[in-house]
């Protein structure tokens, strides 16, 4: 068994343009910011203790990767297409995950991922 003190994550993605990520994110994810603890910074609530946390960072923005399991892949796809985001086609690596891709304005990568070893 391991041990940890961790008890939440927050997945931080830096960006060029706050305002313009910021739509593209409420887009992405299908709601407004749940909080916006300053300036130029804007977190979604993804699931308990979990967070993705976009701010205005010009410096490293477009390098980062972000990976969010999600439940159905092709439902993912569909919800993104809907959206008006394009997405990548579905990866297999049978018996172990479903994946596909999005990126945003600055090169940033979503990876979502639905497990099907049937361990998660």
């Amino acid at each position: 068994m391991v041990t940890t003190n961790i008890k939440s994550v927050v997945a931080v993605v830096p960006v060029k343009d706050h305002q313009k990520a910021v739509q593209w994110y409420t887009k992405l994810l299908g709601s407004e910011a749940h909080l916006t603890p300053m300036d130029d910074v804007a977190e979604w609530k993804l699931a308990d203790n979990a967070w993705l946390q976009v701010g205005f960072d010009p410096e490293p923005a477009g390098h980062t990767t972000v990976v969010l399991g999600v439940t159905d892949i092709d439902a993912q796809r569909g919800f993104c297409e809907e959206a008006g985001i394009p997405i990548g086609d579905v990866v297999e690596y049978p018996e172990v995950i479903k994946m596909a891709e999005v990126s945003d304005l600055d090169g940033n990568k979503v990876v979502f991922v639905e497990d099907v070893s049937g361990q998660a």
